[in-house]
């Protein structure tokens, strides 16, 4: 049976049918599906950790008790992971580890396009690239056969693209697989200095045995085709080169790490040019290079952002269109070439002109681009109030990953930092030993209750070990919103949505040694102002905790606020909340009451009480 998957989900059903037991993952986009899709199998023990190190530590112990275990994360999340991840590449595994890597060229949702198949080869394990759902399910199958006979995890790498596009996949049975036994073996899995050293020489000889397989595999495969052109490429470039370049000569390496370097030098002296097509970083082309192969890359290819078919089109495909235009899909040449080549293009390439909507050889009429709209705070965000404040004190702001990171957009413009998960502790505290106390007095770290959890509590028992007298804001609300509203250990509920032990975080907190510990409620202004000024001028560590649920995970709505125009300054202090819901008609203010979501934060702001609940005019 086939069916319709998104990236994220073949894996996901790939590495059921493959008899995994274990799964854990820190939630973040574009991997976040994986786990939610996993914890609906009952065979599967399916996790969500306090941060991506968790997970893959847990889905380490548990390939070392015999199970198949497999870790989700984000690209980042690989750099909170790469501690353990390092010490496992010398360990190896008992039962098949993946490490799912889910890089995000384009920052549709990340702080930066790092290149992970960097981590693969420093760490000298295999890196696997799909390019379709259907490859996605199948290399999840084989990666955890690989895993076994190598002894070594097997990093899987997805793109945003590949794990959130739909392509059809064909579906099979579960794989029971049987528990492996454990057995001690503390010169593998202890990595004491004497043992590490025995462990990188069977790195080494494992590479080598890599490198072997590298040539052999199907997953790495020559299409040949016209042969004076030919392109290099992995992942999803592939799907761009096959639609910009359909007459071209292509090496499609399924497996990017090792590399096959006979198959590629065979490869490049088989075709007359040699072009390699790959996102972000020369990963391919360095290696290849290294090799004294004469290659053409990143002098034409963008080494940032997204690539597409079109990218293609205008970098390479120039190229290419310039002695050989039949080799270019017609609908990517400039309109001249297109006019040399005439109606006897491939019929299925006229055929996508056609259904484009795109004149032939004209790829510039293309539809207008759409007009940008930012991203916003919900209507009722408990966030937004807590902001308003922060800027109103003219506080500096050592921020963190969430949806509170727009608290640094306009017109809040209420964050200073945003570095990682986590990092708004370590980098007030640095703020403060670098500047002094009395600057501290002007700085506060600012953390969601899951970021919290994933990493911030050792950051904040930096700060009360070496003496800080900075003062951090958990932003409970109660879900990992950012990414969708999934379970953390502070929710009560775990990925399958069984009720679990809570995590408190008061009691956390006072544990690390925080003695000054606040709990406010979000939508209370005047308390969270009173909260602040009082514990920015703390001699020691000092925490509150604004506490309100996510505005999307309550049910109920309030009733909205509605504002008397007889009333209203124009002052338009309520705008500077930022909120979806209020707008300025050029005379008075003005509150959709489809959108507003009946927080009465913009009622508190309000200098003139011009704005009231809905209902009440009359009373």
């Amino acid at each position: 049976m086939r069916e319709l998957l998104i990236g994220n989900h073949a894996l996901a059903r790939g590495a059921w049918e493959a008899g995994l037991r274990v799964a854990a993952a820190y939630p973040g986009t574009p991997s976040t599906e994986i786990i939610e899709a996993l914890a609906g199998y009952p065979e599967v023990y399916a996790e969500w950790a306090p941060n991506e190190k968790v997970a893959l530590e847990v889905a380490i112990g548990a390939a070392i008790g015999g199970a198949r275990a497999l870790a989700a994360m984000k690209h980042v999340g690989v750099n909170v992971a790469a501690d353990p991840l390092m010490t496992l590449a010398y360990t190896g595994v008992n039962a098949g580890l993946v490490l799912v890597s889910a890089d995000d060229p384009g920052l549709f949702s990340s702080q930066n396009e790092q290149d992970n198949r960097f981590y693969a080869r420093m760490a000298q394990i295999p890196c696997l690239e799909p390019a379709d759902s259907q490859e996605v399910k199948d290399m999840t199958m084989l990666a955890f056969e690989l895993s076994e006979k190598f002894d070594t995890p097997v990093m899987l790498r997805l793109t945003t693209r590949i794990a959130h596009s739909y392509s059809l996949v064909e579906l099979g049975e579960r794989r029971e697989v049987s528990l492996k036994d454990y057995v001690k073996q503390p010169a593998k899995y202890v990595m004491l200095p004497a043992f590490g050293k025995k462990r990188h020489l069977a790195v080494e000889e494992r590479r080598h045995r890599l490198m072997e397989y590298a040539e052999i595999t199907p997953l790495n495969r020559v299409e040949w085709a016209d042969r004076r052109v030919g392109v290099i490429t992995s992942g999803v470039a592939y799907q761009y080169v096959k639609e910009a370049l359909p007459g071209v000569s292509v090496l499609k390496l399924g497996l990017s790490y090792p590399l096959p370097e006979k198959l590629i030098r065979d490869f490049v002296f088989g075709v007359e040019t040699c072009y390699i097509v790959e996102e972000l970083e020369p990963f391919l082309e360095d290696q290849i290079r290294a090799q004294g192969l004469p290659v053409t890359g990143k002098e034409l290819v963008p080494r940032v952002d997204e690539l597409s078919s079109l990218i293609i089109a205008k970098t390479v495909g120039a190229q290419v269109a310039a002695t050989a235009p039949e080799l270019v899909a017609p609908e990517f040449l400039p309109a001249s070439s297109a006019t040399a080549v005439g109606s006897a293009g491939p019929p299925a390439a006229a055929k996508r002109v056609r259904e484009s909507g795109v004149r032939e050889g004209d790829a510039a009429a293309a539809p207008p681009p759409l007009p940008g709209r930012p991203p916003l705070m919900c209507p009722g965000c408990p966030h937004r109030g807590v902001f308003y404040v922060l800027k109103k004190l003219d506080l500096v702001v050592a921020g963190d990953i969430g949806c509170y990171t727009l608290g640094a957009t306009p017109p809040l413009n209420a964050m200073d930092t945003c570095i990682c998960m986590g990092a708004s502790l370590g980098v007030a505290m640095g703020l403060e030993k670098a500047r002094g106390t009395e600057f501290a007095r002007r700085v506060v770290g600012v953390i969601g209750d899951s970021t919290f959890l994933h990493s911030g509590m050792t950051g904040l028992l930096d700060m009360v070990y070496n003496g800080s007298k900075g003062t951090l804001i958990i932003l409970d609300n109660g879900t990992t919103a950012m990414t969708g509203h999934q379970d953390h250990p502070g929710t009560g509920y775990t990925a399958a949505h069984r009720e679990a032990p809570k995590a408190d975080l008061e009691a956390i907190v006072r544990a690390l040694g925080v003695r000054r510990v606040q709990v406010v409620d979000s939508y209370d202004l005047e308390a969270v102002e009173k909260a602040v000024r009082e514990e920015i001028e703390a001699p020691e560590p000092s925490v509150i905790i604004v506490r309100r649920p996510c505005a999307l995970i309550v049910k109920e709505k309030k009733g909205s606020y509605t504002v008397l125009p007889d009333n209203c300054l124009g002052c338009r202090y309520c705008l500077d909340l930022g909120c979806p819901a209020l707008s300025f008609n050029g005379i008075h203010a003005v509150i959709d009451p489809i959108q507003c979501n009946g927080c009465g934060v913009c009622r508190q702001v309000c200098p003139s009480e011009a704005i009231i609940k809905a209902g009440e005019e009359d009373a």
